[in-house]
């Protein structure tokens, strides 16, 4: 039927008739904020690169993780800056160690908030990879077994979900195994299933302290021999299936914008949930943007959040969270 029986913009006409007719709706309920941990005492210290975000110390973290809640943010996703680092990043899997710190505390004082924990060596290797080097290589199945060491710790000491980022072939299959024969039936794990070797990571890599040693070889200078090429899509599907396959409750593509299409294509194939990571180069990309007078922080923020569960993202990972939250709640 031609116009004008149909005026599109009929439905366009005012705030209420959009908000009426609207088909993507973005909710508190859909975040998870994620949290730097870095050893020491009394710690509330500001990152250069990333606008709003703080390193917190295992005894300042809670307070943080208690207004995350108090926003109605259903959970955290924790990142562990040790105290030393080695070339196998055994800080990781240490008792006292900074997320398992962080665990106990943030589970003390706001039990039912979601504890996530990312599971990777980056942090933790002095070399900055995210598993062992062995004859100039990637060691994976050696990985494997560490990073399995890893989330088990992070089980015990009462994280929720184990979150596995270093890309290794088989390593959701090592954590299910090892959370399983240890009594952690419940703990769920969310595998970084499609993430990309981005150029997005900058800040973040920066936050954490997590970058490739500069003194590497140059087949180590980055991370292109287990994270994807971002050209790649179909073998995205192929890294979801087989994370599924080996015992993943929740996947995820990171990072997000750049990558709509797989999330899109994800959702569409899988019923798995499908996180999707909004990250630190996303992040202050908007936000320098808006410093510069160049856009609506708060605007452009919404546009972006809505974008990503449009695509088919029923788990938003961003360090847009408390502020998308205060702004959805009013």
């Amino acid at each position: 039927m031609p116009f004008p029986q149909i005026r599109m913009r009929r439905l366009r006409k005012s705030p209420a008739m959009r908000r009426l007719i609207h088909e993507t709706t973005t909710s508190v309920d859909d975040f998870v904020y994620p949290l730097f941990v870095k050893a020491g005492e009394n710690l509330k210290h500001p990152i250069k690169s990333m606008t709003g975000c703080f390193h917190f110390s295992p005894d300042t973290i809670a307070a943080e993780a208690a207004e995350v809640a108090s926003l109605g943010i259903p959970g955290v996703i924790l990142f562990g800056l040790p105290k030393a680092k080695d070339p196998k990043g055994s800080r990781a899997w240490a008792e006292d160690g900074v997320v398992q710190l962080a665990i106990r505390e943030i589970k003390k004082q706001t039990p039912d908030l979601l504890v996530i924990t990312d599971v990777c060596l980056c942090e933790y290797t002095d070399h900055g990879h995210c598993g062992l080097i062995k004859d100039g290589e990637i060691d994976n199945d050696t990985t494997c077994e560490l990073l399995a060491k890893m989330a088990l710790s992070h089980a015990q000491a009462g994280a929720d979900i184990a979150a596995p980022s270093d890309m290794m072939d088989g390593r959701v299959k090592y954590i299910r195994e090892a959370l399983e024969a240890n009594g952690f039936h419940n703990v769920a794990i969310m595998s970084y299933a499609a993430k990309y070797a981005s150029a997005f990571y900058g800040p973040f890599r920066d936050a954490a302290e997590s970058a490739p040693s500069a003194d590497l070889d140059a087949t180590l200078k980055d991370r292109k021999t287990y994270q994807m090429d971002p050209a790649s899509s179909d073998q995205a599907m192929a890294e979801i299936a087989l994370d599924i396959a080996e015992g993943a409750d929740i996947v995820m593509v990171k990072p997000a914008v750049p990558y709509l299409d797989i999330i899109c294509r994800a959702s569409h194939r899988f019923d798995t949930p499908i996180a999707a990571y909004n990250v630190s180069g996303e992040y202050m990309m908007l936000n320098a943007a808006a410093d510069a007078g160049l856009l609506n922080r708060q605007a452009a923020m919404a546009e972006m959040l809505t974008s990503i569960k449009r695509a088919g993202a029923d788990i938003i990972i961003t360090y847009f969270a408390k502020d998308a939250a205060k702004l959805i709640t009013r």
